[in-house]
């Protein structure tokens, strides 16, 4: 019997190695994630504003990422997580409100962050968000940007970040997101922390191996846009050897017709 999608997905967070979890901006790229292997995909709310053409911060209307995500639960069958920024309103009833659309659609996760702004204010929305939640559960991700800011370094850092994701965890958070984070050591001080919350973390450069990772107990990597800016870069550079009569690069990696056709009939 196959499980159902949130329960799916919160298993994958209770293994030896952290879960792998690459971020999709459309339809077509999460079913490529899919048939790759990838065991859920999640949304980055930077590829999907840019792929729709709209800035990444907050810019993209709800209208647009509910629309994107119908078409990305359309075609994948793994479990999907969606980031939804600061829920895209500083009013934690309208951001509980989208995060039950989304569940309501199909996902069974969302990833919200604090901006480095008041904590107070996240915390609200997770009450929110559990105090509406319906039948169908939802994994909450909170994140927390005091790495990825620069808002303090070293052990401050490291309480700081702590202060936060405790908070969070007792509004109801499930997991806890920590982009910019790429000490090993660090990270298993924040996981003793706060051990109730599978902690995140996103791949940079600099980041402490997969094996050193799992030992500090850290149970998810994601990749935010760096597959969006990956494909888009090689396009472009293809481009423009293109544009200069070079047409071989077009022709480099590139997918096979009938494989891609076949992913989507």
């Amino acid at each position: 019997m196959t499980l159902p999608l949130h329960t799916q997905f919160t298993a994958l967070h209770a293994t030896d190695v952290p879960l792998l979890l690459p971020n999709c901006w459309d339809a077509a790229s999460a079913r490529l994630w899919e048939d790759a292997g990838a065991t859920a995909v999640a949304t980055s709310s930077a590829a999907v504003a840019w792929a729709l053409g709209y800035a990444d911060g907050g810019r993209l209307p709800r209208e647009e990422l509910l629309r994107s995500l119908r078409g990305i639960l359309r075609v994948v069958s793994v479990p999907v997580t969606v980031d939804i920024e600061e829920g895209y309103s500083d009013d934690p009833a309208t951001v509980a409100a989208l995060a039950c659309e989304i569940v309501a659609a199909g996902a069974v996760g969302v990833n919200l962050e604090d901006g480095g702004g008041d904590p107070a204010l996240l915390v609200a929305k997770l009450r929110a968000i559990r105090a509406a939640e319906g039948a169908a559960p939802l994994f909450v991700n909170a994140r927390t940007d005091v790495y990825l800011r620069g808002m303090a370094e070293g052990d401050a850092a490291v309480a700081m970040a702590v202060e936060r994701l405790s908070a969070y965890r007792d509004a109801g958070a499930d997991g806890g997101f920590v982009p910019g984070l790429a000490s090993a050591e660090d990270a298993a001080r924040i996981v003793a922390a706060v051990p109730e919350l599978a902690i995140n973390v996103m791949a940079m450069a600099g980041l402490a191996s997969l094996d050193a990772l799992a030992r500090a107990g850290v149970r998810r990597v994601s990749a935010g846009p760096a597959f969006f800016r990956n494909a888009y870069g090689t396009a472009e550079a293809s481009l423009k050897a293109w544009l200069g009569g070079d047409f071989a690069p077009s022709f480099a990696n590139g997918l096979d017709y009938a494989r891609v056709n076949a992913l989507f009939s």
